[in-house]
């Protein structure tokens, strides 16, 4: 149970992510709290394999496009393989 709401976590990251590199604005406290609990989740697999590691870079990118513009296609491609691991929790 608890894979599965880690995943939906992913998923809802990685779906700003997209948002946010086609454009949108979001506002600052979203991609402050995402940050935070993707920077938490990461934590919980002690940086040991690559999908905390994933976990972290997006967290960070989450916090930088709160402060200046990222370029769209990086954050689409990282929206996009964190959707991905987020599904892959759901099987």
């Amino acid at each position: 149970m608890l894979v599965k709401i880690l995943g939906a976590i992913d998923v809802l990251v990685g779906l700003i992510l997209i948002l946010i590199g086609s454009g949108n604005n979001l506002p600052k406290t979203i991609l402050f709290v995402f940050g935070i609990v993707l920077a938490l989740k990461s934590c919980l697999g002690f940086f040991k394999d690559v999908a905390s590691w994933i976990d972290l870079i997006c967290a960070i990118m989450l916090f930088g496009s709160a402060f200046i513009s990222l370029p769209g296609i990086l954050t689409i491609i990282a929206g996009l393989v964190i959707i991905q691991k987020g599904l892959v929790s759901f099987i």
